[in-house]
């Protein structure tokens, strides 16, 4: 890989994306490629730590795979693979949680939140998956990790859990540091514009889907929540039509001062049209993409092993070094 920063990034396989998503995080992955060497890897071992439908687990995997792809990762410039497939992530995953106090696995604000959300199914991995995750980073010896406001704290587990390798052992792995992208907005339910646009909603108008079509997209943006003002304009105490300028400056590049002259003395209803409409046709050609990949599975699989194998290598490298510090005899 060339002599460039490398960003490490994962995301859980639920299948098709939310725009929320796709504008805070996936969207911005493209670009990085020609400024870092990166590295993306869909997090199926994560995803167990809460019960999954195995064809339904393994059907959402090879989607989200495409899908990232659909979005512009390049598998030529970046590493792309699906986690279960690189072994070193799990075998240096128990050396890291050999180095991890119990303590800082109690803090972590995730954990708390899952465990009364699948009351039924506290397991162990539930409690350790902070762990995997730092592995995840470690084995590439990431210099950067883009991280939302939900998984800071695991970043910082990360460091803390590098920092006290690096003094039991010698210097050895990289802190880790977030990257902030320049864009990606925070995008919020349509239904209820207080809350994080999310999967897990009830309410199918509350979220788009990335993959959803142009008039399911258009009919969601129509039934979005706004006021009873007919102005649109940015200003608190406007959380639905902030939202939807939120989403249209995201999409289009204008100002909100662009937005506002522009829908000057007109109503919600041509505003929300408009957004529904530039949304759904900005997503046109991730949907045509993706459509088709998941058509092309040999291809698709040869995107996958390919991806997997050139993260074996690079993390073995980093693993052998890791035993050989923690006094392992060599294979």
């Amino acid at each position: 890989m060339e002599n460039k920063k490398l960003i490490f990034s994962g995301i859980q396989p639920t299948g098709t994306f939310t725009l929320g998503n796709y504008i805070g995080a996936v969207r911005n992955w493209g670009p990085l490629q020609d400024e870092y060497n990166c590295i993306y890897c869909v997090v199926d071992m994560h995803a167990i730590t809460v019960k999954q439908d195995p064809a339904k687990l393994r059907r959402n995997t090879l989607d989200s795979y495409a899908l990232l792809m659909a979005c512009g990762i390049d598998t030529e410039k970046s590493i792309l693979f699906i986690q279960s497939h690189v072994k070193t992530h799990a075998e240096l995953s128990w050396i890291l949680g050999c180095n991890t106090q119990f303590g800082e696995l109690s803090r972590m604000t995730q954990f708390k939140d899952k465990s009364q959300k699948h009351a039924d199914d506290v397991n162990s991995g539930l409690f350790t998956y902070p762990v995997l995750m730092a592995a995840d980073i470690l084995a590439y010896n990431a210099d950067l990790v883009p991280v939302g406001g939900d998984q800071k704290q695991h970043l910082e587990l990360a460091r803390n859990i590098a920092q006290r390798f690096n003094q039991r052992y010698g210097d050895f792995f990289t802190l880790p540091e977030p990257y902030i992208p320049k864009l990606g907005a925070r995008v919020m339910s349509l239904q209820d514009p207080t809350k994080k646009m999310s999967k897990s909603d009830e309410n199918p108008n509350a979220v788009i889907l990335i993959l959803d079509d142009k008039d399911t997209i258009i009919r969601k943006f129509k039934r979005a929540v706004t006021d009873s003002e007919a102005e649109v304009c940015y200003r608190d105490g406007k959380d639905g039509i902030n939202n939807l300028m939120t989403i249209y400056s995201s999409v289009t590049g204008k100002s909100f001062a662009d937005i506002e002259s522009e829908f000057a003395g007109k109503g919600y209803g041509d505003f929300k049209l408009a957004v529904g409409e530039t949304v759904a046709d900005h997503l046109q050609p991730v949907r045509t993409e993706f459509d088709r990949l998941v058509k092309d599975k040999e291809y698709l699989k040869k995107c996958y092993t390919e991806g997997a194998e050139k993260a074996l290598r690079y993390s073995q490298r980093v693993i052998s070094k890791v035993y050989r510090k923690v006094g392992f005899v060599d294979r």
